[in-house]
């Protein structure tokens, strides 16, 4: 009964209200440095972007949005997805509902639509904020947000976003929620671009090059802070368990 609770839109967005709140209290109380520094007076000229974060690491990504860049994100339809949505909107973020996949769950949860609405969106001139990775397979890009960026003709950014002081969980993707009265570290990468002509083997090369871009700025962002980034070894781990060598496509 009380789960069943937590899932009507009362409760969703009493949660993402709360969430919302406790996430500018930990923006104010935390003393952030950019990397580059001047990270957004270079990206202005290329708006709308696509963002790219690691699923477990996305909590705190709102932090990184500049006032005068309108932004919408993918959430997923399930789960902690109705109140992270309202969250989003509290802190001046839309939010499109739906989970990438693969084969035949694509459909299930609400993906090809979630991709037109992307698209529709970046046209619009709003960036899209979305993981790169998709639930239960942490830290191996998946072919969903490269094939937006071909079809979209928008350039690619990988983004890490970590506090000194935070909560690492123990799930499957590692997740991590920042807390109040640290430093933080908010980390950009270069623009990967993928042309709308290109074929399978370009898009396995600018998926290699997100999954290399979004270590290092993780890594990056993890060491400006003085800690290790608790989700560094899920892809060897996990294309181990699948009978894959690193650097093998999804």
């Amino acid at each position: 009964m009380g789960f069943s609770i937590l899932k009507t839109r009362v409760a969703q967005e009493a949660l993402g209200r709360m969430l919302a709140g406790y996430l500018r209290l930990v923006q104010r109380t935390n003393r952030f440095v950019v990397e580059p520094a001047d990270i957004y007076v270079r990206v202005r000229p290329e708006l709308p972007l696509i963002i790219a974060m690691w699923h477990g690491q996305h909590i705190m990504i709102p932090f990184s949005r500049p006032d005068w860049m309108p932004a919408c994100s993918l959430v997923s339809r399930h789960g902690d997805g109705g109140f992270n949505a309202v969250a989003l909107r509290q802190l001046g973020i839309g939010a499109i509902r739906g989970s990438g996949a693969l084969g035949k769950k694509i459909r299930e949860k609400g993906g090809a639509s979630a991709f037109l609405a992307m698209l529709k969106r970046l046209k619009a001139g709003e960036t899209m904020v979305l993981t790169a990775d998709i639930p239960k397979r942490a830290r191996i890009v998946g072919p969903g947000i490269i094939q937006l960026a071909r079809a979209s003709g928008r350039p690619l950014h990988p983004i890490a976003v970590v506090t000194s002081r935070r909560i690492d969980f123990k799930s499957w993707d590692r997740a991590s929620i920042g807390l109040p009265f640290g430093r933080g570290a908010i980390v950009v990468g270069e623009a990967i671009h993928v042309a709308r002509e290109a074929d399978e083997a370009a898009c396995e090369a600018a998926r290699l090059a997100l999954e290399a871009g979004l270590d290092a700025v993780h890594a990056r962002a993890y060491a400006l802070v003085g800690a290790q980034d608790p989700g560094a070894g899920l892809r060897q781990a996990r294309l181990a368990a699948e009978g894959a060598a690193p650097g093998a496509a999804p």
